[in-house]
């Protein structure tokens, strides 16, 4: 891997709720649990073990942060502020919360980044 590109954003992934008695088990097949903290620039959210985040997960994650590197607001979502919203997994089981930062002002499209 050659990761040549300083992203514009982070994002940061908390397990913030899980239903069912508060436990996963049986439940959620990555076993999140409430604390679990995942982390990423561009690629899938990972936690501190080196564990990826649920694929059904991201499925509803990624278009929230594109929104966020496109120069939306996760307001415009029902976020809790422009950079920060909650939402639960596809199976209803396990709650989030999505928090952006910002690194730095170099937007990947717009300042020529992409080439064809």
């Amino acid at each position: 891997m050659n990761k040549w590109y300083d992203e514009q954003y982070s994002f940061q992934v908390e397990v913030i709720a899980v239903s069912h008695n508060n436990t996963t088990e049986h439940h959620c097949r990555n076993g999140e649990q409430v604390g679990d903290v995942f982390a990423c620039g561009y690629g899938c959210p990972v936690n501190s073990c080196g564990q990826g985040i649920c694929s059904k997960t991201m499925m509803i994650l990624f278009p929230m942060m594109e929104a966020i590197r496109s120069g939306g607001s996760l307001l415009n979502l029902g976020g809790v502020s422009a950079f920060s919203k909650e939402f639960l997994c596809p199976d209803g089981v396990v709650k989030y919360c999505l928090t952006a930062s910002k690194n730095n002002d170099d937007n990947f499209h717009l300042n020529s980044h992409y080439q064809e």
